[in-house]
């Protein structure tokens, strides 16, 4: 079973060389998708696949456009500032092979030392233990069957992780890893930790419990490149 690996990316150059060096493809396919990028993402993104392609902005839209060109069984979701874990291929498509398993993702690590941090990283267990819910920066995949059961990917600017975890897991069983999906603390240095800690869980929360439109909830939520 072969894997398209799909990375939505908007201005990235500064990091994108680092997530896409930490890959060993292993015959896999990587699908690069822009959302309009004005840097030097794109010509960074060559160096490493001819898979890229174009797609408006926004994550729904751009890994919608990813899954359609996948070429492979499974989908593996990954966004441009998190580093897998070195035998990632090998865990997704054992786990995918669990019977009554429809899609999985990792735990949630941050790349910086410091007692903050991880607080942050128990929190995200804590509430992936209870919700079952993982969020992108955790890697999710999937087979594409299911993919394509559920409807896909619906076109949200954000919050497009939990709508379609959400479906996944009523369609069968989401397993989280053990190993780190290890994420950039890029957005808690250029915001601060408690604020961006707070915001983020306040706009998960008013989508998931109170069904605010990401249209209204992207507001208050910048983009940190």
């Amino acid at each position: 079973m072969k894997i398209s690996i799909i990375i939505p990316v908007l201005n990235e150059e500064k990091i994108l060389s680092k997530t896409l060096s930490s890959i060993n493809l292993q015959g896999n396919e990587l699908i690069i998708v822009d959302g309009g990028s004005t840097d030097n993402t794109l010509e960074i993104a060559n160096k490493f696949t001819d898979k890229i392609i174009s797609s408006k902005k926004g994550r729904g839209a751009q890994l919608s456009a990813g899954a359609g060109a996948a070429s492979h069984n499974i989908l593996f979701i990954l966004h441009a500032d998190c580093i897998p874990p070195q035998n990632t291929f090998d865990l997704i498509r054992k786990t995918l092979n669990i019977k009554g398993v429809s899609a999985g993702s990792f735990m949630f690590g941050i790349d910086l030392k410091g007692i903050p941090f991880r607080i942050i990283e128990l929190a995200v267990f804590v509430r992936s233990l209870i919700t079952r819910i993982p969020y992108g920066d955790q890697g999710l995949f999937m087979t594409k069957a299911a993919y394509q059961e559920i409807g896909g990917f619906n076109d949200l600017p954000i919050m497009e992780d939990i709508d379609i975890a959400q479906r996944l897991k009523k369609h069968g069983r989401i397993v989280f890893l053990r190993e780190k999906m290890i994420v950039s603390a890029r957005r808690w240095l250029k915001e601060g930790i408690l604020y961006t800690t707070l915001r983020d869980w306040s706009i998960a929360l008013m989508y998931t419990f109170f069904n605010i439109n990401p249209k209204r909830l992207i507001r208050h939520y910048k983009d940190v490149r």
